[in-house]
């Protein structure tokens, strides 16, 4: 029955986590079509899943301590997967909770693969901003360091499109 309730919370873990891959894919379209509100709105449902990920992960320990408790193990080890699969004997049960592994395992990397090609795009977009805003202002061409007013003779000049001695 232990092993049940473990199963049944690493698959809703799964369903969570794949609900966060979708939003992955929106993000990134959001990102790309430069919808701040869009970003803001995703980050938000982004939130509530995390939260949802802790509690489920909360239970997934307990639950993974009771299967301990079942086969005999009174510590609260801190077992992977694989290790505790070990410790199930009967054929059927290791086989449910290898593939439920499997399976997390492989949603778990392509939202990490999303969330790095997020990132990338977020970091390009940053990159692009910084660029435009230097080809608007310009950039000095020495490093601005405070120099008293009386000294008009090192005055940094930026030659932009906006220029305010105008």
């Amino acid at each position: 029955m232990a092993l049940t309730t473990l199963i049944e919370l690493l698959e809703r873990l799964d369903e969570v986590h794949n609900q966060m891959l979708e939003l992955a894919a929106e993000k990134k379209q959001t990102i790309m079509d430069n919808k701040v509100d869009g970003l803001i709105d995703i980050l938000n449902r982004e939130s509530k899943l995390m939260k949802l990920i802790g509690q489920l992960e909360e239970q997934r320990i307990a639950a993974a301590y009771t299967v301990l408790q079942g086969v005999g193990i009174r510590s609260n080890l801190n077992l992977n997967l694989t290790e505790l699969s070990r410790l199930i004997f009967d054929p059927e049960d290791k086989a449910r909770l290898l593939h439920i592994q499997q399976k997390l395992s492989g949603t778990l990397h392509r939202l990490k693969e999303a969330n790095e090609l997020n990132q990338k795009l977020i970091e390009q977009s940053l990159t692009f901003i910084d660029y435009s805003l230097d080809l608007l202002v310009g950039r000095p061409n020495q490093d601005i360091t405070y120099h008293h007013p009386s000294d008009k003779g090192n005055g940094v000049n930026r030659s932009g499109i906006f220029d305010a001695r105008g």
